[in-house]
């Protein structure tokens, strides 16, 4: 191939690395260039690992029309693929090769990857695989590179001076692919960390210390019936199980209708919901939990698994939002009045014997919402001023227990 149309294209993936906002449209534009420029391509993969809590890595598949995106759990490819430990890309990994280059005629060995078994069947002619791996030191989790393979259905495969192109792309490419997945975990870790308001002020510049600001927000805190002894009694692989079970029923929820998580403590969580309509989304989201955790308790007990229920305080009111904390460890949350009295708020569920309640403040805010609620009279909050009145859902009118 001629230099100027390598050059072009490295200097394209320099450009794209900037000027692009994602891997699917970086490799989907790489693949169309060389194909433009002649390289005989007839399909192109790219993949590499993924620091993500559900997803263990991910590829792209390009076949001449853009490039579609695959994601694999973190039980590997092989739950997707049972041929992985049999496919290029295992063997790649497992004896750290950079390239592996097997040409699909006569001289294939039949069965030993399956994948280029189909390929050939397909007409395809040679297979190509490349990787570029980064210094461990510049490597997040398990993200040390890319692999890439090219296959062709032309006639005595790639030419050496095909092959010397995409070679020539490799470095460029996993350093604008870095780029673009550095990004990508960054935003993932800060908003599964944080939550979603929080990550993105986190990544939008909001790093100072001692800068909050003053919202109005709901706030939810909930927390697990009876978890002290549940704690007591379980063992710790299945009662890191129940935690996640629970949590995984109401973050959904809270998520679903808006709200943010802010934090865990223990089996507690702090959420907030913002906008006009924050109390009525809260209360739609409280209903929908109660709902949840009942089907969820319903399964577990059919499994022979332990089970409980949650407590739920709902309040409104102002708060300090922004980084609280050490100028070497910060936390972005909440603190303020408002937050203590919801803690206070959702203790008052054990001895009214309630699963929700909710404060004046919110069922003020709550719009036609308010319906749902009924008055459990006045109370004195420990560490709160003065009584207020308490509200909970009314369960005939929900058809709740």
């Amino acid at each position: 191939m001629p230099s100027d149309v390598e050059r072009e294209l490295v200097d394209w993936l320099i450009g794209a690395a900037l000027d692009l906002t994602d891997e699917q449209t970086l490799f989907a534009g790489l693949c169309d260039r060389l194909s433009l420029a002649g390289v005989g391509i007839t399909r192109a993969y790219l993949a590499s690992e993924v620091l993500h809590p559900l997803i263990g890595a991910r590829g792209f598949m390009w076949q001449g029309e853009g490039a579609v995106r695959e994601d694999y759990g973190h039980d590997g490819i092989g739950v997707v693929d049972p041929n992985w430990r049999r496919s290029p890309f295992f063997h790649m990994l497992d004896r750290s090769l950079d390239r592996l280059h097997v040409r699909l005629d006569a001289s294939l060995e039949p069965g030993r990857f399956p994948l280029l078994d189909r390929l050939k069947a397909q007409g395809c002619t040679d297979y190509q695989a490349f990787g570029r791996r980064m210094v461990s030191t510049a490597a997040i989790g398990g993200q040390d590179g890319i692999l890439t393979s090219w296959t062709t259905m032309r006639p005595g495969g790639f030419e050496a001076g095909e092959t010397a192109l995409i070679e020539r792309c490799m470095a460029p490419l996993a350093l604008a692919f870095k780029g673009f997945r550095g990004v990508d975990t960054a935003r993932t870790l800060a908003c599964t960390y944080l939550g979603k308001d929080a990550g993105s002020r986190v990544l939008a510049g909001e790093i100072r210390r001692g800068e909050p600001v003053t919202i109005e927000a709901v706030l939810w805190y909930s927390d697990l019936e009876g978890f002290t002894r549940i704690a007591d009694t379980t063992p710790p692989d299945r009662l890191m199980a129940l935690l996640n079970a629970y949590a995984e029923v109401l973050v959904s929820v809270v998520d679903g209708r808006g709200g943010d998580v802010l934090k865990f403590m223990g089996d507690g969580i702090l959420a907030l919901f913002r906008g006009d309509d924050a109390a009525a989304r809260a209360l739609d989201a409280a209903i929908a939990a109660q709902r949840a955790v009942g089907e969820l308790n319903a399964a577990r007990r059919a499994a022979g698994e332990p089970v409980t229920e949650f407590y739920l305080g709902l309040h409104r009111g102002d708060v300090l939002y922004g980084n609280i904390g050490s100028r070497e460890r910060l936390d972005f949350t909440v603190i303020g009045p408002a937050v203590n009295e919801v803690a206070r708020i959702e203790a008052m569920c054990r001895s009214l014997d309630r699963r929700v309640v909710v404060s004046r403040a919110f069922a003020e805010t709550a719009g036609a919402a308010r319906d749902r609620l009924v008055s459990l009279g006045r109370y004195a909050l420990r560490g709160v001023g003065r009584a207020q009145e308490l509200y909970t859902i009314d369960p005939g009118m929900l058809g709740l227990d």
